[in-house]
């Protein structure tokens, strides 16, 4: 009984331990929300429209994705009312993590395309 006890113990830690990184993955984790991070991320402050054209998500898909970084603080939206326009981009939560994205950019380059040449 006490090993089954211990073994929970010892499970818990490690899924303590691991929760930070789970949710942060939740929070960024989506092909679209990693799409949308990074188009703003080179070029700064865009349009709906703008954006819409550069990651060729639709209309639905990136206002859901926008919302819901704007939701979790990653994304800035300002409305300017003529012309009437909404503007997105990167706030510092966000801007820190581009740091993290050029050190997986790194490593994709190095072993995805390893991995997929040894399949």
């Amino acid at each position: 009984m006490s090993s089954i006890h211990s073994q929970s113990e010892t499970t818990e830690t490690k899924n303590a331990e691991a929760c930070p990184v789970v949710e942060a993955i939740e929070q960024i984790g989506s092909q679209w929300r990693l799409i949308i991070l990074h188009d703003l991320h080179g070029d700064g402050e865009k349009r709906f429209n703008e954006l819409q054209r550069s990651t060729d998500a639709s209309s639905r898909t990136l206002s859901r994705v926008l919302d819901d970084l704007e939701e979790v603080g990653l994304v800035n939206r300002r409305v300017e009312d003529k012309p009437i326009a909404t503007y997105y981009s990167l706030t510092e939560k966000s801007r820190q993590l581009c740091p993290v994205f050029a050190e997986l950019e790194g490593w994709a380059d190095e072993w995805v395309e390893t991995c997929a040449a040894e399949q």
